[in-house]
């Protein structure tokens, strides 16, 4: 089994969610979302979009 792990932008990661950047951004100030600091900004792991994505499908919010 190989668990590769993807970190994508704040753009990105708005655009798989079909969210704005803005509620990304916001998500991670508040803790919804985990966002690793790396050195050019904020990224949000691949496992952390399945999470959420998850959830989203489940009924609840991302």
């Amino acid at each position: 089994m190989n668990s590769h792990i993807t970190f994508h932008t704040i753009r990105e990661a708005a655009w798989l969610l079909g969210v704005s950047r803005a509620a990304v951004s916001r998500a991670i100030r508040t803790r919804e979302v985990r966002a690793t600091r790396c050195r050019s900004g904020l990224r949000v792991s691949s496992t952390e979009l399945a999470r959420l994505l998850g959830s989203r499908q489940a009924g609840g919010v991302a």
